[in-house]
């Protein structure tokens, strides 16, 4: 059986908000399904599809984005690179022409209300986020495949063993906090430079800087545009932009042209606790409000969670003189490993896990890497991440609407304040005393998640999902 193999890129990855798992991954799943048709040479017969989306993404499909998503994907567009701007004009224009050019290279007759079905009676039993597209072809045959977005924007294949994915010869195989730990104690480096050999495995040190900065890109701008933008978010809870207003009140109003300008402004308003803590706020809600109005934004490790690390990622540059592209990739690549021992060794999937696997993971990742930026010991930093998730064990994913939106924007902001608390407490404390291992809490967190009932998995069945009276739009 093959180690799965998990980058900084797998981790880390840009696209449109407002959900990893049911918009980037069912994106993802639409195009992998018109490049099948292409490698199977079918895609010029092609005369109509259907879309069945099964279980949590039927059940919170149209709040998170899903159908939208999925249209865009069997229509050819990348979720990198398509216009955010443009997303309303071109899912208006397949509704009501009943046409779509799939692959943006064949025209098929499409209706929005008969071909694309939300099952919500009905899960498959590999994992609640399950889509099924069939191909309906002119010589009278027809193509299905099945597809499952496990979170962070990582899809599966139905019937796909992994053999045909491509091994590379890692120099420290990981799979869990032991792994990891024997590593660093067995050559003396830093987590963060033992992610960095094992991505040499996969392209040059360069390439892989290059790559993570540009990550800081998007990360910077979508912070920067959440915290200047007012309004309300799309959705019909009507809910109020706050990371603006409270930009304003914090630092006035003046206007700054650029992200350094204004981050040197922010730095000019002091460092007192207040202060700090309205900002990781600031931080945290900018980006979670661009992720609930489809803007662009990067997993880290979902959507529903993107605010965290970068609010984290924030305080260190602001309060903590951070600001250094070395410090910047320590920090990614460290954040990175943390993910992927979570998702190998139990969930980073809300309909798999609840919001333990999504807002607790993206706590975990941010408090080990501003301890490791901040000179934490490997131990050190492995503590700050088992504080940080123990902190999260069983929460729920109740999404009031099914949007992304209400309770899970705040939460990024709680996530943000536990990480740094988290990191603060485990430079504090000598790690030989320790009581709960980094593992013993991946472990715990998978058989919680095993234990939690489906209404508090990303289903909007429970909690405050059903106790707070709304009245949404028909879509």
């Amino acid at each position: 059986m093959q180690r799965e193999q998990i980058s900084v890129f797998d981790m880390f990855k840009i696209g449109i908000g407002p959900s990893s798992s049911h918009t980037l991954g069912p994106w993802r799943a639409a195009q992998a399904f018109v490049q099948t048709l292409q490698q199977r040479d079918v895609l010029p017969l092609v005369t109509e599809v259907k879309i069945l989306l099964y279980g949590s993404l039927a059940k919170t499909g149209k709040g998170h984005g899903t159908d939208i998503a999925i249209l865009l994907g069997l229509s050819g567009d990348d979720p990198v690179t398509f216009d955010v701007n443009h997303i309303d004009f071109k899912v208006d224009n397949i509704k009501s022409t009943q046409k779509m050019q799939l692959g943006g290279l064949q025209d098929i007759t499409f209706s929005y209300d008969d071909d694309l079905l939300f099952l919500f009676a009905e899960s498959l039993p590999f994992h609640p986020n399950a889509v099924t597209f069939q191909a309906f072809l002119s010589n009278g045959k027809a193509v299905s495949e099945t597809y499952y977005s496990i979170g962070g924007g990582f899809v599966v294949k139905e019937g796909d063993d992994g053999q045909g994915k491509t091994e590379v010869d890692l120099p420290f195989a990981i799979d869990t906090a032991g792994d990891l730990l024997h590593w660093v104690r067995k050559t003396g480096l830093k987590i963060s430079d033992v992610v960095m050999e094992n991505e040499l495995a996969w392209r040059s040190e360069q390439e892989t800087c290059s790559g993570v900065l540009n990550i800081f890109r998007v990360l910077k701008e979508c912070i920067y545009r959440g915290s200047h933008t007012k309004g309300f978010l799309p959705g019909g809870l009507n809910v109020a932009r706050r990371a603006n207003n409270l930009n304003k009140r914090l630092i006035g109003d003046a206007a700054y042209t650029n992200f350094d300008e204004w981050i040197a402004a922010i730095r000019n308003t002091g460092n007192g606790f207040k202060n700090t803590l309205d900002w990781v706020s600031c931080f945290a809600l900018a980006v979670n409000e661009e992720n609930a109005s489809f803007g662009r934004v990067v997993t880290a490790p979902t959507n529903g969670a993107a605010g965290v690390i970068p609010a984290v990622l924030m305080y260190l540059i602001v309060f903590c003189e951070g600001y250094t592209d070395d410090q910047v990739i320590k920090f990614m690549l460290t954040a990175s490993e943390i993910g992927s021992i979570f998702k190998k060794g139990a969930t980073i999937s809300a309909a798999m896990g609840g919001c333990q696997a999504e807002i607790g993971v993206s706590s975990a990742m941010a408090a080990a890497a501003l301890t490791e930026s901040l000179g934490g010991s490997q131990r050190q930093v492995l503590m700050a991440a088992e504080i940080a998730m123990e902190h999260h064990l069983g929460m729920t994913c109740d999404p009031i609407g099914g949007l992304v939106q209400v309770p899970c924007i705040e939460r990024n902001t709680m996530g943000a304040i536990k990480a740094i608390t988290a990191s603060q407490l485990a430079l504090q404390t000598n790690p030989e005393n320790a009581k709960v291992s980094l593992d013993a809490v991946v472990k715990t967190m998978w058989q919680t998640a095993q234990d939690m009932n489906s209404k508090y998995k990303e289903t909007a069945d429970g909690g405050l999902a059903i106790n707070i009276p709304i009245s949404l739009p028909e879509c």
